[in-house]
């Protein structure tokens, strides 16, 4: 069987969201949700899409910023959501499926915008590839009728990287950057001071060290730093070493380790089933 083109893909997606009609899409300046915005707009116009990010402990300063500026960037309007998942222990418990309780939130709060604007369908950027991936809140998304139409499409996140590039959009080669919580092994305690720690602690290696894409693990007083396997090395300097543990230990960390094996996305998932 002939497998679809990335163009037939991207018409297929565009079909889609001309069937939904009017749209908000759950929007978090990511490399997916931006694609989905710039996409929409081009294809039902401004006035039938909103952008709408949830704002919480979760989502770091720099993120949400993003957010803002890339909305107006693309012409889009932008509501600001917040959410209230430090409300729920079984979000702040840190289960295995935290995604879960952390998307109910959102798309609850999603939802109820879209009863209260008359917007047709509520969307996300979930792409093909996530839904082989240990994805919990893809089942919050089913049980809020939140569509994803990229995934719909067929499309992959190289797909979207590719024609995010084609279309001239600055996330094209964006890292992935998930939700702060992400950092927190499961079962260990979910607080705003612990998230407030892990976003300073990778801000200051992606503008003090240069690195991109970066990961501060939490684990109780001791930071564990993931970084591309070409940057260890460097991080390792006395210099620079000496430097990281400074600001790391200023933070509240009593110890700072730098994980040989380098950076993986979703390594916290490593444990489940162990």
């Amino acid at each position: 069987m002939t497998q679809p083109t990335l163009d037939e893909k991207y018409e297929r997606m565009q079909q889609i969201l001309r069937e939904l009609e009017s749209i908000a899409v759950a929007f978090s300046a990511g490399v997916d949700s931006t694609f989905v915005l710039k996409v929409a707009i081009d294809t039902l116009g401004p006035k039938n899409v909103v952008a709408v990010t949830g704002r919480s402990d979760s989502l770091a300063r720099a993120e949400f910023e993003e957010a803002c500026k890339l909305a107006d960037a693309v012409g889009a309007e932008h509501v600001v959501l917040d959410t209230d998942e430090f409300d729920n222990p079984d979000y702040t418990a840190n289960p295995a499926d935290r995604c879960y309780h952390c998307k109910t939130a959102l798309y609850t709060r999603l939802k109820g915008f879209i009863a209260e604007r008359g917007i047709k369908a509520g969307v996300n950027g979930n792409n093909a590839d996530d839904l082989s991936d240990f994805r919990p809140g893809l089942q919050a998304a089913d049980e809020h009728q939140v569509r994803a139409p990229v995934a719909e499409a067929g499309l992959t996140k190289d797909d979207i990287r590719e024609l995010s590039k084609r279309l001239g959009l600055p996330t094209h080669d964006k890292p992935a950057s998930p939700c702060l919580a992400s950092r927190v092994p499961y079962g260990e305690q979910i607080t705003p001071e612990k998230l407030h720690m892990i976003e300073l602690a990778e801000a200051f290696l992606r503008e003090e060290m240069d690195i991109r894409e970066c990961r501060v693990r939490h684990h109780g007083n001791l930071a564990r730093i993931e970084v591309p396997p070409v940057f260890i090395k460097t991080l390792a300097e006395p210099e620079n070493a000496a430097r990281i543990d400074r600001h790391f230990r200023s933070l509240g960390y009593t110890y700072v380790a730098l994980d040989l094996r380098g950076f993986r996305s979703g390594s916290m998932n490593e444990v489940i089933g162990k």
